[in-house]
């Protein structure tokens, strides 16, 4: 399983904006095999930030979801300040703190 979590800063005025220009995006890629879980959400304490989470069954299921992405429309809505989203693969899975 791969996990791909991270953030986008923007202007927080502007950040409802930037999550309703995803919700297409984020309808297509939880309709992509291997898709576990695909959301972006505000920062409830940082008011310029969206969250984003992604699970994935195995990195091929990835790498054509990020091929798709690609070629799509990106939405030119909100300009974003700055981001880190990082890759994490998952050897083990179990209830929190078993």
């Amino acid at each position: 399983m791969l996990i791909v979590a991270g953030h986008f800063d923007v202007d927080p005025d502007e950040r409802d904006a930037f999550i309703a220009g995803r919700i297409e995006m984020v309808r297509a890629s939880r309709a992509e095999p291997g898709c576990i879980v695909y959301a972006f959400s505000p920062d409830p304490v940082e008011p310029g930030r969206v969250l984003l989470f992604e699970r994935w069954e195995d990195k091929a299921s990835l790498a054509a979801h990020l091929e798709r992405l690609r070629s799509a429309p990106r939405p030119a809505d909100v300009k974003v300040l700055s981001a880190e989203i990082q890759q994490y693969e998952i050897a083990d899975v179990g209830p929190v703190g078993s």
